[in-house]
């Protein structure tokens, strides 16, 4: 095995609560910054609805644990090294949209190196980010976390 310096992953995996959410998410270097991929499964209904959205961010925090009474309370806040306001934390990611339980998204963005991100967590929240709110645009819940590390290639 050796590791892959173009690609670092994140296996997601839901809550207490969230024990059906499941997937995994990959970062890959390419020419125009990281392109983000995520596939998701087991997201919860929202309001009787087949379709959703939900808040998705990188952490600042290394591990999925829980010190309190908050699902991933060790995740800490959004990933943000230059201190912005939201919605422009590095960390910050269009919201996942949930068909029928399921999420695929691809998103290209230059905001962060894979080397900042290795050891960091993903989280998904159970509302959809607002991009105003301070400091993390009301998303909710986390509802699953996934830390971030280098992806194995087979030889």
């Amino acid at each position: 095995m050796f590791r892959d310096k173009n690609r670092v992953m994140a296996e997601v995996r839901g809550s207490k609560q969230y024990p059906e959410v499941y997937g995994v998410v990959y970062f890959e270097k390419s020419a125009w910054g990281v392109l983000v991929t995520a596939q998701i499964y087991g997201l919860p209904a929202q309001e009787g609805e087949e379709s959703g959205f939900f808040g998705f961010h990188i952490h600042e925090g290394s591990s999925c644990t829980e010190s309190g009474e908050a699902p991933f309370s060790d995740a800490g806040g959004h990933y943000n090294p230059k201190n912005k306001p939201h919605p422009f934390h590095a960390g910050d990611l269009p919201p996942l949209l949930s068909n029928y339980g399921y999420a695929y998204m691809t998103v290209l963005t230059n905001r962060f190196t894979l080397e900042e991100i290795v050891g960091k967590t993903i989280l998904i929240h159970a509302l959809p980010d607002d991009f105003k709110s301070q400091p993390a645009g009301n998303a909710g819940s986390r509802i699953a976390c996934g830390q971030i590390y280098s992806y194995k290639n087979p030889v």
